[in-house]
């Protein structure tokens, strides 16, 4: 099949051979700019070394060669330095009658026999999952999934953080203050519960802070000496020597939380393949560890603390151990991709879903790895992202000033319903289809707000702007899909002619929109899934909706008398509906049946 793609790809191949030059030659081709006319737009000036002519000249004779040598082109206009060329009308329905019924269009249809592991979520067992965490694994999850429509095998993977000073501060709070307060007793989710308790400890550490400064301690000072501080390294130190009265402790609220956390994503449509645990594979970093400081990979200071010298990648050397000999974050990353490349040997890469406030950290982590001679360690990437945000500002765990996401999603599934329930069009629907329905539309408010924006870039949370049935959101999109099905069903679409004869229906310009939209569709899951950026489908989706909507308006189909016309408008309806649905369900958000 002949799409887009393609022609940008004959039309970069022809301008290389006109030119006699080599591949190495950039040819830079865009799609034209909606105030000019044109399909494709081809940039002369850095082909003016080879024309040795003014961008003017160069361009309009470079277009009438193209306009003799392939057949796509109808016509081109000049503007300064570019060459803008219009396709052939006949192209695009030629292009419709060979789409036409393809399974999965715009999904690779052969295994590339690579196999990836994206690492998302990736929680701490000290607090219930956030905002923050709901960009991660929006973001993860649909990273899979492109990678999985690109031909990949990828295995869903997260490190459970459910060791280390932080979780000591939840224990230790409800060791003193808990009154052995259980999820049962409390009615509270077990992720809640030992949350409440790690703000606990804040609250009362910040206390005996201002205490100590009262005494007349520097606030430097005070923080290292306050004592539920010290407790809790205490904690955490004879939580590594094996306490068992510790251990116990641990074990059963680690285990409130997982609770918590798996009613979460089973409410969120997420699942995991390989679960990973901080507690098991921090063992194996420190084995590494000593390792490497016995063949002077890493050395020891004068504390017994032992450190990465990176002096020449010129960062700071990295601790690994500290003094009294408890590891750190890196010990348990350095064990966890260790472990991971040993489950998996045949790993084509790993791919860690993270926010960006870990770069360093990440970059330090591979360089280690390298260090350590580990070949798999240039496989592994960061995906990073920015954090999401308040309109008021940075969410901070240990304040509770956080958006619980156990509420975030309760709360757009009740604005999902005060919208339809205004709407009037559920009404004869039973509470389970409604609320079906609704937790379909809020979750598509959730997951899309997001996705559509780059993973690079930080963002700002406003709840109001996801349910929006004509802004840009997960439920416009969604309702004009079930806009489309619902037209579907006014008409048998196995009776309609699987070809169209190109004398037979005159292309409009919104026609050609939506088809050209459509044309894009493979090129854009391609780039997703190569930059890792589920924004650029999502962004795809509501422009494809848009143009949609932009033709329907302007061409009803019920009331269209010419049949041959009718039936062309009735399939473009039906391909719409198909992309808009299988790409929707590559950034995890299912489709409602009626809205």
């Amino acid at each position: 099949m002949i799409n887009i793609s393609k022609i940008k790809d004959a039309l970069s191949s022809e301008v290389l051979n006109y030119y006699k030059t080599d591949s190495n030659t950039a040819i830079v081709i865009e799609d034209t700019k909606k105030d000019f006319e044109g399909d494709l737009t081809i940039v002369v000036f850095s082909l003016l070394k080879y024309s040795k002519k003014s961008p003017e000249d160069s361009a309009k004779i470079l277009g009438d060669h193209l306009l003799n040598e392939l057949d796509f082109f109808e016509k081109f206009n000049v503007v300064k330095g570019f060459l803008n060329l219009s396709i052939k009308k006949s192209y695009w329905l030629g292009f419709f009658n060979s789409w036409c019924g393809e399974d999965n269009y715009g999904f690779v249809k052969e295994s590339s026999g690579q196999l990836y592991m994206v690492e998302y979520s990736s929680p701490n067992t000290n607090k219930p999952l956030h905002l923050g965490h709901l960009r991660n694994i929006f973001l993860g999850d649909s990273v899979v999934s492109l990678l999985k429509a690109a031909g990949h095998k990828v295995v869903k993977t997260q490190i459970i953080n459910d060791r280390g000073i932080h979780i000591c501060k939840s224990m230790l709070a409800w060791k003193k203050f808990g009154k052995g307060e259980t999820p049962e007793s409390s009615k509270l989710k077990g992720d809640h519960l030992v949350g409440k308790y790690y703000v606990e400890f804040d609250r009362k550490y910040k206390l005996e802070v201002e205490e100590l400064i009262g005494q007349g301690l520097s606030e430097k000072e005070a923080k290292l000496k306050a004592p539920l501080l010290l407790e809790a390294q205490e904690m955490l130190v004879n939580w590594e020597n094996g306490d068992q009265e510790i251990r116990t402790l641990w074990s059963e609220m680690n285990n409130w939380v997982y609770d918590g956390f798996e009613q979460t994503y089973k409410n969120f449509g997420v699942s995991f393949d390989q679960l990973y645990y901080e507690s098991n594979t921090y063992q194996l970093g420190k084995e590494v560890v000593k390792k490497g400081l016995d063949n002077n990979s890493f050395y020891s200071k004068e504390d017994g603390s032992i450190w990465c010298d990176l002096s020449s990648e010129k960062m700071d050397d990295k601790l690994l151990s500290r003094s009294d000999g408890t590891s750190v974050y890196m010990t348990q990353d350095i064990g966890t991709a260790i472990q991971r490349f040993r489950d998996f040997p045949k790993l084509s890469g790993v791919i860690y879903t993270v926010g960006n406030e870990q770069n360093h950290h990440f970059k330090v982590l591979f360089k280690i790895l390298e260090k350590l001679r580990y070949s798999w360690a240039q496989n592994c990437f960061h995906l990073s992202y920015g954090m999401v945000e308040l309109p008021d500002g940075k969410m901070k765990s240990r304040e509770g000033t956080v958006v619980d996401a156990d509420e975030l999603l309760d709360s757009v599934i009740f604005e999902a319903k005060s919208l339809t329930s205004e709407r009037g069009f559920l009404e004869e629907l039973s509470i389970n289809e409604v609320d079906d329905i609704c937790q379909k539309i809020g979750l598509a408010g959730l997951k899309y707000f997001l996705l559509k924006v780059d993973p690079k870039k930080k963002m700002s949370f406003d709840p109001k702007e996801t349910i929006d049935l004509s802004g840009h959101t997960g439920p416009f999109i969604q309702y004009t899909y079930v806009r489309i099905n619902s037209l579907l069903k006014k008409f048998d679409i196995s009776t309609l002619s699987s070809d169209l004869k190109s004398n037979s229906v005159e292309l409009s310009e919104k026609e050609i929109a939506v088809l050209k939209s459509i044309s894009n569709f493979p090129e854009i899951m391609n780039q997703s899934a190569k930059q890792l950026s589920p924004y650029l489908l999502a962004n795809y989706l509501y422009s494809l909706v848009k143009s949609y909507n932009s033709f329907y308006q302007e061409f009803p189909i019920l009331s269209e008398v010419n049949q041959d016309h009718k039936n062309f408008r009735i399939k473009l309806s039906k391909l719409v509906s198909e992309i808009i649905g299988s790409g929707m369900r590559v950034l995890g958000i299912s489709m409602p049946k009626r809205m």
